[in-house]
């Protein structure tokens, strides 16, 4: 079987100065990580499926958090990022990551955002809210759960809006015997850039295309020849595996893809050799060659409920109303997370890219992985399990 990991959008760029290099690069780490982590906790259930996801909104709706966590529930938080918000350097760093990472000068456009919704009537720290506005486009929402369907259509308005979807699906949200004590936490990423080198409309045919469960079909497969990035490695069991890196506009952001040399090789079994240093062994070790690249078009998108994924990472307390400890965010009841929405989407087409990922649903399936991270690392990881005659070869 052909397999195909199309991973990590890398941005690598130090735009601080030469004393802050290695915070960033402990920081980028961290946070690749993180997105690893999680991706292989979804991805394990979902073996023989594709699965997209968008750790840079989880994780900004974590940072966030931190602001008005305490006790164990802040360290828990703390633990699985692998940093403490309150740090002042991490601040400073995170806020130009943000800002950064939104910086659509080099063609490419990323919009980050989060919204924390609340019921109207809690009374919120001036502390939290001073931290949570000047958060990466963060804001603060008032709604009222006693009115679901409302608090719904309201957030999924928001998220709309900032993933540029009107179509958007509805979020059901589970009704709790005191609403009052509920928290929604909601964020977006959204991700859009074109090819450094396009690929041709009338180069795209339908080419064999054989699933997991051995079904041939026909699908829209896009070609060129072009000098990419390439290189060959082998994880530690020393299955054969190649790299290519298909830059965007700018060649700032690129697409790495993944192809074990053995069609008989699983993907899971690269994926599970996946980490910090390996995507950066990846990114230092390429070689300039002429190919000849397939590459199918296709658009995929995914839901699930992290409420039941980030206790995997030790995360508990934040779901559970009697451990919740959020009185930084206010003073006023025992405040809970009721609400862990995550969706994800991807366009893949001859022109390039569209992405976007909303964290903050309790629908459980899953379908491709995409991973966008940090502005030093914007992360996608587009995960399929393919046969099929055509491949990507020098």
């Amino acid at each position: 079987m052909l397999s195909i990991l199309l991973p990590w959008l890398i941005l690598y760029s130090c735009f601080l100065n030469n004393g802050s290099c290695d915070l960033y690069h402990e920081l980028k780490e961290l946070m690749t990580e993180f997105a690893i982590n999680l991706y292989q906790q979804l991805a394990d259930p979902e073996n023989r499926t594709n699965l997209i996801i968008s750790p840079a909104s989880v994780i900004i709706s974590l940072e966030l958090l931190q602001f008005g966590a305490q006790g164990n529930t802040f360290a828990q938080l703390e633990n699985a990022l692998g940093f403490n918000i309150h740090d002042e350097r991490v601040q400073d760093f995170m806020r130009a990551v943000h800002e950064e990472m939104t910086n659509t000068s080099q063609g490419t456009v990323v919009q980050l955002a989060c919204a924390l919704f609340i019921q109207a009537s809690v009374h919120l720290s001036p502390f939290f809210i001073e931290h949570a506005t000047l958060w990466a486009n963060s804001s603060l929402q008032q709604t009222n759960f006693s009115e679901p369907n409302r608090t719904a259509a309201q957030i999924s308005e928001w998220v709309s809006s900032n993933i540029g979807d009107e179509e958007a699906d509805s979020i059901s949200l589970e009704r709790a015997s005191s609403p009052l004590n509920q928290i929604a936490v909601v964020s977006t990423l959204y991700f859009k850039s074109m090819w450094q080198k396009k690929f041709f409309f009338t180069d795209t045919q339908p080419l064999a295309f054989t699933t997991a469960e051995g079904f041939i079909l026909k699908v829209p497969t896009m070609y060129q020849t072009a000098d990419v990035n390439y290189g060959q490695f082998h994880t530690a069991s020393l299955e054969q595996f190649s790299v290519i890196e298909l830059p965007y506009l700018g060649e700032t952001v690129s697409m790495f893809v993944v192809l074990p040399s053995d069609r008989r090789t699983s993907l899971s079994h690269i994926e599970s050799h996946l980490s910090a240093k390996t995507i950066t062994l990846w990114a230092n070790n390429l070689k300039r060659i002429k190919m000849d690249i397939f590459l199918p078009r296709f658009s995929i998108q995914s839901h699930f409920d992290l409420k039941w994924i980030l206790p995997m990472l030790g995360i508990t307390d934040i779901f559970d109303p009697s451990e919740a400890d959020f009185k930084g965010i206010s003073e006023q009841g025992n405040l809970y997370i009721s609400e862990a929405i995550h969706k994800a989407k991807i366009e893949i087409e001859e022109d390039g890219t569209n992405a976007s990922g909303a964290t903050g649903n309790s629908d459980a399936h899953t379908s491709m992985s995409l991973q966008i991270s940090t502005i030093s690392q914007l992360q996608q990881t587009l995960k399929a399990q393919i046969q099929q005659n055509t491949q990507i070869c020098a």
